[in-house]
């Protein structure tokens, strides 16, 4: 009989989610209203230190209302990662706004902010107070760092090139739930935070989003803007475009369950990391992941490069071969500013995200891989790598 399959990184529910679920559906509070929705919004607002916190139906809707929330408008340019899952940059477009792509550094996969830099420098005006990308024209209105697979981008520098800038910060933290820089959580130090809850993620409800802030204006015009922006609590009146936007009470009761579990999902993933770390010393070919000195990551998705120079073999043949031993695993992200809906969109020197994409591959770290299935993923990889042809 053939071993069984190991999933990439599957949910693991438990704790009171059977208990809540139950409650909405016997006292019949299931859909985008209820008692649920604000202990989730306020549990997560406490959690990561922010006075608000709106739920949205998933992470590309948060960030999609951030971006109105902060006043991108058609016309208007917004500095995105060129390596990331692609939510963000599509959200940047439903704004109608221009993506601008900026490398990754090659450390830990996160924004270029030395990149970025150099880019405002050397590719922008300063106008009436406004910085205008020169090529199109376009004013730059926000920069949507997105922390990488857990990993922090590095955040104090990069803060301070958008308040020079005049630009506001939109933290996509849909990865980083529980990770931190320098102490702060990751999603509260920018001027708006967002996190998804797909069924990947450190924590989940199936499918859902959060936008989170402190500034009270905001908050309260995103969480008009998910319920169909509708201006009387009686009459159907709506004085602005709103958006179906709303996260049900049943899947915000998985979330509440899901947040009371978070930090020993958070002990789990990194107990998985530091064993892979030592499964995987000294194997050639083979970089596992790298933390910055002023980083806590959540660990979520353990991801090695592959270096095909030194290495018998690449990421994507060392992929095949995982599979065909019933172990999933995935690349990164194919690079946006080349695929076809943005290959038209600003790219400012991107070289490293294309490395990152070819050799990169994440291995399974699910909160509830046993040892004995990571030992029989360590054991793939390690021959995968050893024997190559």
């Amino acid at each position: 009989m053939s071993d069984p399959f190991i999933p990439l990184s599957e949910p693991c529910m438990g704790g009171n989610a059977s208990a809540y679920v139950q409650e909405c559906i016997a006292t019949n509070w299931v859909s985008s209203v209820g008692a649920f929705v604000d202990r989730f919004e306020r549990m997560t607002a406490d959690y990561v230190g922010l006075p608000h916190a709106v739920a949205a139906v998933n992470g590309t809707a948060a960030l999609h209302i951030a971006l109105l929330v902060a006043g991108v408008e058609p016309g208007d340019a917004v500095i995105v990662p060129a390596l990331t899952f692609v939510a963000p940059v599509n959200a940047v477009r439903y704004a109608g706004a221009l993506p601008v792509f900026m490398d990754a550094e090659p450390e830990h996969f996160q924004m270029d902010v030395a990149k970025l830099a150099r880019f405002l420098q050397e590719e922008c005006d300063r106008s009436n107070g406004t910085t205008v990308h020169r090529a199109t024209g376009r004013p730059l209105r926000a920069v949507i760092p997105v922390h990488v697979i857990g990993h922090p981008v590095d955040m104090d520098p990069l803060m301070g090139l958008a308040r020079e800038h005049g630009l506001v910060v939109i933290e996509d933290a849909t990865e980083s739930l529980g990770s931190t820089y320098k102490g702060r959580m990751t999603g509260s130090i920018g001027d708006l935070g967002c996190f998804s809850y797909n069924g990947n993620k450190i924590i989940t409800t199936g499918g859902g989003g959060m936008l989170v802030t402190a500034q009270k204006e905001w908050a309260g015009r995103a969480k008009y803007l998910t319920t169909q922006a509708k201006d009387d609590p009686l009459e159907y009146i709506h004085n602005s475009i709103g958006y179906n936007y709303r996260l049900t009470n049943l899947l915000a009761a998985l979330g509440c369950a899901q947040m009371e579990q978070l930090e020993s999902f958070l002990d789990k993933k990194r107990a998985i990391a530091r064993r892979y770390d030592e499964a995987f010393r000294n194997i050639p070919g083979l970089r596992t992941p790298r933390t910055a000195e002023w980083a806590a990551p959540n660990a979520w998705l353990y991801t090695v490069l592959v270096d095909e120079t030194a290495a018998p073999l690449d990421s994507r043949e060392l992929m095949r071969r995982l599979q065909a031993q019933g172990i999933q695993s995935r690349p990164l992200w194919h690079p946006i500013y080349t695929l076809p809906p943005y290959a038209d969109c600003p790219a400012y020197r991107v070289e490293t995200a294309d490395i990152l994409y070819r050799r990169a591959l994440s291995i399974p770290c699910s909160v509830g891989l046993t040892e004995a299935d990571q030992d029989r993923v360590s054991g793939a990889v390690a021959e995968g790598l050893q024997k190559g042809t």
